[in-house]
């Protein structure tokens, strides 16, 4: 390590060390780029899990990662839906099963605590990543660089800054983005439970008034973690609830779908939020995951969206000795990633108003939307693709277009003549 008030000069810094710093360190490395990599010790310890899909374990796989994370998680198989609320209007169940769209599971989710001890393993044995334990003190953008002072003394002088630092960034603050969040009146309660009956690799999200109550399956055929959201208050009386009363709540709303429920480990209860800034970029600064974009915990998006923009940023960094910050590169970014960005957190925040919403249209619309998914086999294979990335469905109703007007063709072609035997002909 340099010394205290010494100039380190850089290509890249990434500033975060939770699953999107982390993983961001990693895809530069795996490309060839010298990173930085600057935060407090990874966290081991964090109650929470986290689903990835397909395309984000694809990116994992360019980086030798997949096979770790799926050892180490449980595939989701189906995915259900189930109205859990009491109104007037309510949709039916509908599931969604992997093999439909020839996959063998939608994703693993796996223990944060896992997940960031086998990035943070993977960190550890990457020559051209450099780990400093430290917190940012201040940013100085400029336009030849970001000088970047550190609680510890050190100085960093870098082309160009990845803010991986939550939602709270400063990374963005330095980068001039204004940024609104907008309290939700939700809270996220966090834990594991175990249960009487095996998951069969099925996530449940059961839609509630306050929001989704979601069971995902862990690699113990009986055990679960789950997210549910609910309001601050109830998050807060729920936290306080002995073991064995919190078992018969988290049974009850399942309507004893695993059988007999008992906690396992500890809990815990997040406030929720959106936000969601104009740009995701500038003064050679770019964001990624929740420090670009903030939304609640509905339909497994959160790090699957920040592995996109991993992806996309990854892609758009030029190797030396192109400079990274480059205005035009900043710029490509803010355009890529835009559309997905907008598309993903307009659909989370309509799901999620449409559950708290007392107004008929709206309980009608989400009826309508969910009956259409359980009987229409197209339609509901179209939403799963396009659920797990972006376009893949409209790629795949294009591929099945042309392969049926294909077989059209060929079926209608003529066929070339074949002579006859003159021995059998007839004069």
């Amino acid at each position: 390590m340099k010394g205290a008030m010494m100039d380190s000069h850089d290509r890249i810094a990434v500033i975060g060390t939770g699953p999107a710093g982390l993983i961001a360190s990693l895809c530069l490395a795996h490309t060839g780029h010298s990173v930085r990599l600057v935060g407090p010790a990874v966290d081991h310890a964090d109650p929470r899990t986290t689903a990835l899909m397909q395309p984000s374990l694809a990116v994992l796989e360019k980086i030798g990662m997949r096979h770790a994370i799926e050892n180490a998680g449980a595939p989701l198989r189906v995915m259900r839906i189930v109205d859990g609320t009491t109104r007037l209007i309510r949709s039916p169940a509908v599931a969604f099963h992997a093999s439909d769209i020839q996959e063998p599971a939608f994703g693993f989710n796996i223990p944060n605590a896992e997940l960031n001890r086998l990035l943070d393993e993977a960190i550890s044995e990457q020559p051209t990543i450099q780990r400093i334990v430290a917190k940012v003190e201040s940013y100085s953008p400029a336009e030849t660089g970001v000088r970047v002072r550190l609680d510890n003394g050190e100085r960093l002088v870098c082309n160009l800054v990845i803010g991986a630092d939550g939602r709270q960034s400063r990374a963005r603050i330095a980068a001039g983005i204004s940024h609104m969040p907008a309290p939700l009146p939700q809270s996220a309660f966090v834990l594991c439970f175990e249960h009487e009956f095996p998951h069969d690799n099925v996530s449940t999200e059961i839609h509630t008034e306050s929001g989704p109550f979601t069971q995902v399956p862990l690699p113990d055929p009986r055990r679960s973690s789950l997210v549910w959201v609910v309001p601050p208050h109830r998050a807060e009386r729920l936290l306080q609830t002995d073991d064995e009363q919190l078992g018969h709540i988290i049974e009850e709303r399942m309507q004893s779908m695993l059988g007999k429920v008992s906690v396992a480990g500890p809990r815990a209860a997040f406030p929720l939020s959106t936000a969601l800034p104009p740009r995701f970029g500038d003064r050679r600064i770019v964001l990624v995951g929740e420090a670009a974009h903030v939304f609640p915990p509905i339909g497994a998006q959160g790090l699957n969206l920040a592995v996109r923009d991993i992806a996309d940023l990854t892609a758009l960094v030029p190797q030396p000795p192109a400079d990274p910050g480059a205005s035009d590169i900043i710029e490509a970014y803010n355009r890529t990633r835009r559309s997905d960005i907008m598309m993903r957190s307009a659909a989370v925040r309509s799901l999620n108003r449409s559950l708290l919403s007392d107004m008929l249209p709206a309980q009608m619309a989400r009826a309508v939307g969910l009956d259409a998914l359980r009987r229409v086999g197209p339609l509901r294979d179209f939403f799963m693709r396009e659920g797990m990335s972006p376009g893949s469905g409209f790629k795949a109703i294009r591929r099945e277009v042309r392969d049926a007007l294909r077989e059209q063709v060929d079926r209608y072609r003529p066929r070339p003549h074949k002579p006859q035997d003159r021995r059998y002909r007839h004069y």
